[in-house]
């Protein structure tokens, strides 16, 4: 080397020292922070993809918090449904109880009404009382609202799930395609059945019929010449206890099922005289009745008598038609307009991430059917209360009706929480879990690989500066050519 103004080795080896000083520090920022990448330029394409990943984890996290605080929401009403339900059972016990009369006081039962009162008053109490987090869950604030429903045709419409959300509504079909039946037998006037012409048991003809409905059987002895008439009132006066009931006509006297449907059946039976009645679907002295044939928005419905349900396609009703709309085909029209209990378990806000179920108020004003009453007539002074002998068949029909919706909501809140919420809390842990290993991936430090680097930039670094000192010490060189 003769030349002193411009030292080249050394450029080139200062070059090498800021790279190799460069290429530690970003190693030490690696181990130190954990990140591979901490800013843009350490990789801008992995920054984007692990950016799109943290917000994705980030809705993961959120779901999964929103999923286990429903399942939290759903819990506490179970728990509150349970409660009630052993309220009820306590009170079928208490009118069985009051049903022995015979072995009762009157105070007895008195005191069994009290208790029953009581326990009405605790059912409503825990209706109105049990909330999370400040949000009623259980008096009808987390029921879905409906419009237009056509209170002749639907006595009573529960929704417990329905595809309504970010304003919209769902419009309902409801449509009758073929009348519900009660189970019917007849018998003539006149011939060899057993009747005369004018309306009365063939003279000396004395018979016993067994009767036998959904409810039970009873027996009637009935002497000659009696007429249908009397015939009729005296097994419709036990229609409690056999669940038919018996019309005279002039064209005859016929037996009907009080209820509507294919669990009705009529049997009308002469142990003893003659009495021989027109031959029913079940042969020839027996006949069932037919539920209605119903679909919702055109699709079939479960029907059971009078009431029809449906479970498909976002839609989740029951549904208690009346006598006159049941018995007939037509149609009626309603619309669901909001309300239910919302729960976003999606890592993203849109209709594929909430989940909706309605829970309808279980007060007792709303438990029981359309049919035989609800529980608020229970009561003292009420329609059915306990201590009136003759309310005890239907009071009692009134809390097993009770009894199944309790169950029936309680059920199909537990099938929320576990097949809709836990299912997806599953599936969403998960998620998080290969998210968050493709996130880690990409942006944090491999430590193995980065402390490997730190000791080849270290030993770069040092031979780098021992190279710079004698670059540095080349242009004395030229001192022996001065010499």
């Amino acid at each position: 080397m003769s030349r002193i103004n411009t030292n080249v080795s050394s450029l080139q080896a200062i070059r090498n020292l800021i790279s190799n000083q460069n290429d530690l520090n970003t190693r030490l920022e690696r181990l130190s922070s954990g990140l591979r990448i901490n800013r843009g330029a350490d990789d801008p394409a992995g920054l984007i993809a692990s950016e799109s990943l943290r917000s994705e984890i980030r809705g993961l996290n959120a779901a999964i918090n929103n999923s286990e605080r429903a399942i939290n929401v759903i819990s506490t009403a179970d728990a509150a449904l349970a409660e009630v339900s052993k309220m009820l059972l306590e009170i079928k016990g208490l009118i069985n109880t009051s049903a022995n009369s015979g072995a009762l006081s009157t105070s007895e039962i008195e005191a069994n009404q009290l208790q029953v009162d009581s326990l009405l008053e605790a059912i409503n109490r825990v209706a109105n009382s049990t909330q999370f987090n400040g949000k009623k869950l259980l008096n009808g604030q987390l029921a879905y609202t409906i419009d237009g429903q056509d209170n002749t045709a639907l006595a009573r419409l529960q929704v417990f799930g329905a595809r309504v959300w970010g304003g919209s509504t769902q419009a309902v079909n409801v449509q009758v395609t073929h009348a519900a039946e009660t189970a019917r037998l007849t018998i003539g006037l006149g011939g060899n059945n057993g009747l005369s012409s004018s309306g009365h048991l063939s003279q000396a003809n004395n018979i016993t019929l067994e009767v036998r409905g959904s409810r039970g059987t009873e027996i009637f002895s009935f002497t000659g010449s009696t007429s249908i008439t009397s015939i009729a009132n005296t097994i419709t006066n036990a229609k409690a206890l056999t669940g038919i009931s018996a019309t005279a006509s002039a064209g005859g006297l016929s037996f009907n099922s009080i209820s509507y449907g294919s669990a009705e059946f009529v049997s009308v039976r002469a142990i003893s005289g003659r009495f021989t009645v027109v031959p029913g679907d079940q042969g020839d002295y027996e006949d069932r009745g037919r539920d209605a044939g119903v679909m919702f928005n055109g699709q079939p419905a479960t029907v059971s008598g009078l009431q029809a349900k449906i479970r498909s396609n976002g839609l989740d009703i029951v549904a208690d038609l009346t006598t006159a709309f049941g018995t007939t085909t037509g149609s009626t029209n309603f619309t669901i307009t909001g309300g239910g209990a919302n729960f976003q378990i999606g890592p993203q806000v849109n209709s594929d991430g909430l989940v909706s179920v309605g829970i309808p108020a279980i007060t007792t004003s709303n438990l029981g059917d359309s049919v035989n009453g609800y529980l608020h007539t229970l009561g003292s002074g009420g329609a059915n209360e306990v201590v009136n002998p003759d309310n005890h068949p239907t009071a009692e029909q009134i809390v097993a009706s009770a009894i199944s919706q309790i169950a029936t909501l309680s059920g199909r809140l537990g099938g929320f929480q576990a097949n809709q919420v836990e299912t997806n809390l599953n599936s969403l842990r998960t998620a998080l879990e290969n998210v968050t290993a493709s996130e880690s991936a990409i942006r944090d430090t491999d430590y193995a690989v980065e402390v490997s680097r730190l000791t080849r930039a270290q030993i770069m670094l040092q031979s780098t500066t021992q190279m710079l000192g004698i670059a540095n010490q080349l242009p004395q060189i030229v001192l022996s050519l001065l010499g």
